[in-house]
């Protein structure tokens, strides 16, 4: 067994762990947040994709004891409050779920992404940022709209940018 800090949306979690505990095992099960889905168990399908000091990871693939010491933020620790963060808002209003099964990897790696890329909105780059994540329903249409609704949400300026490339 092994001891264990981080962050967790925020809050200090303290825990002893096995050694081999995953982090989303950690989080779904010993923490209770399951808007971490399990989809693949190869880390191929990204539907338990958390930030991990910040950086998009699967966390399928990263073992609690990995995580200790640093801050994970999960779909639940988006929001601010009763706010929904802007990405998770867009999904939303361009109905960028069906299912809903793959949601909560596809915002965090939205959130990521546009964070640090976040004038890259053209088709290619949102493709290839969310390469990582299968979503088996919906075709991706809606959530590359979802995508750019989130960044002219977070980044208003990027309109003029935006509405000049589709001109």
């Amino acid at each position: 067994m092994t001891e264990i800090e981080l962050q967790v949306n925020g809050q200090a979690v303290s825990r002893t762990v096995e050694p081999r505990l995953l982090l989303v095992d950690l989080l779904r099960r010993e923490l209770g947040l399951t808007g971490t889905h399990v989809g693949c168990d190869t880390s191929q399908c990204g539907a338990c994709t958390v930030l991990l000091d910040g950086a998009a990871v699967k966390s399928c693939t990263v073992l609690a004891v990995q995580a200790s010491g640093g801050a994970v933020t999960t779909v639940e620790g988006l929001a601010c409050g009763d706010v929904l963060h802007p990405v998770q808002q867009a999904f939303i209003q361009c109905h960028g779920l069906q299912c809903g099964f793959c949601t909560p990897g596809m915002i965090m790696a939205v959130a990521y992404f546009l964070r640090e890329r976040p004038a890259a909105l053209d088709d290619a780059s949102i493709q290839t940022a969310l390469e990582g994540n299968i979503c088996r329903c919906t075709g991706y249409v809606n959530i590359i709209a979802a995508v750019r609704h989130a960044a002219l949400a977070i980044y208003p300026e990027l309109a003029a940018t935006a509405n000049g490339a589709r001109a």
